[in-house]
């Protein structure tokens, strides 16, 4: 049986997870009986929590958000969970100073026990190589993009076509979602003068105010933000996470070696020295230049078009290779 003190904390925080709960899955999850639950309850009311009783033939208790909560408490899982994220994103990300002072301020307000637990937590987050040099974005934009999404208002910012270069023409968008990719912001929006779906860099974009008028949400094309995104970056419209170009081949090197370097692609074992590797990329010659990286003699399976282009990169080499002539 837990105290009463520690069963209250862990009653709170199975009603924070904003659902309705019966009281005998409240009796459940705590072990104890469906009497203690409802004084437990009337404990938490009188502490200023507004739980409200749900009606219906198990009946049940719902928390409701309010005006003059209490401090939001959690339990130790949720601290630690909440310290980890915290420094994760205090590593190269947008809000790295905002999260260490976060992090700070979470600290003082913990009990010396788990104080301790959380100080031996050593994190270090490694960024992509490719993301070093990645202009920060400023977290009012972040803001200001969020909301006009939250609102479904048009937005108007000014778009920098990439650095050194000059401001192009304001744009109008929907603006539909904010991702992240590779340690970079992007939103996705309708472009209303190119009727079409764009993704916009958020550390080049400058919103202008006043926004427009409310829009209907579109249907994104791949079905969610992610297949959108992921279908962008291999170079299609969006509307299928497939690369543009895929082929097949078998390369002579033993399955478990190719693995770890095939990234998205596919590895079959054929053998002891061989496996099957299907790859895509955003063209043909492209795909013949990925297959170069695995350093080993292969056999094009399909689709021609791929063995065309590995027959173009050869030649191009070779006369790459005779015109540097001999050292």
């Amino acid at each position: 049986m837990h105290k009463t003190s520690s069963r209250l904390l862990a009653l709170l925080s199975l009603l924070q997870t904003h659902r309705d709960w019966s009281g005998e899955d409240l009796a459940g999850r705590l072990d104890i009986t469906a009497r203690t639950v409802r004084r437990d309850i009337d404990r938490l009311r009188e502490l200023g929590y507004r739980i409200t009783t749900v009606k219906g033939p198990a009946g049940g208790y719902r928390l409701d958000a309010g005006t003059h909560m209490p401090p939001m408490l959690f339990d130790d899982g949720q601290a630690v969970a909440l310290a980890v994220a915290l420094r994760t994103a205090a590593t190269g990300t947008t809000v790295a100073e905002d999260a260490i002072r976060a992090l700070a301020t979470l600290r003082q307000v913990m009990p010396s026990r788990l104080r301790h637990r959380i100080d031996l937590l050593r994190i270090t987050a490694v960024p992509p190589s490719a993301a070093r040099d990645v202009p920060q974005v400023d977290a009012q934009v972040l803001v200001e993009l969020s909301r006009a999404i939250h609102a479904r208002e048009e937005l108007r910012f000014d778009h920098t076509l990439g650095a050194g270069t000059s401001v192009d023409h304001p744009r109008r968008v929907e603006p539909h979602h904010l991702v992240t990719r590779l340690n970079r912001w992007y939103l996705v929006a309708w472009d209303l003068d190119r009727e079409d779906w764009r993704t916009f860099r958020v550390d080049r974009v400058r919103p202008r105010t006043p926004t427009g008028p409310r829009f209907a949400p579109r249907e994104l094309p791949g079905g969610s933000v992610s297949a959108f995104v992921t279908g962008r970056f291999r170079g299609n419209d969006g509307a299928t996470t497939d690369w543009p170009c895929q082929g097949e081949v078998v390369l002579h090197l033993p399955a478990a070696e190719v693995a770890p370097f095939a990234q998205d692609g596919i590895v079959e074992e054929l053998g002891p020295h061989h496996c099957r590797l299907t790859l895509g990329s955003w063209s043909w010659t492209g795909l013949a230049a990925a297959l170069g990286r695995f350093d080993t003699e292969f056999d094009v399976i399909g689709p021609p078009q791929l063995a065309t282009a590995c027959a173009d990169l050869a030649a191009r080499y070779a006369r790459a290779a005779r015109a540097a002539g001999p050292e």
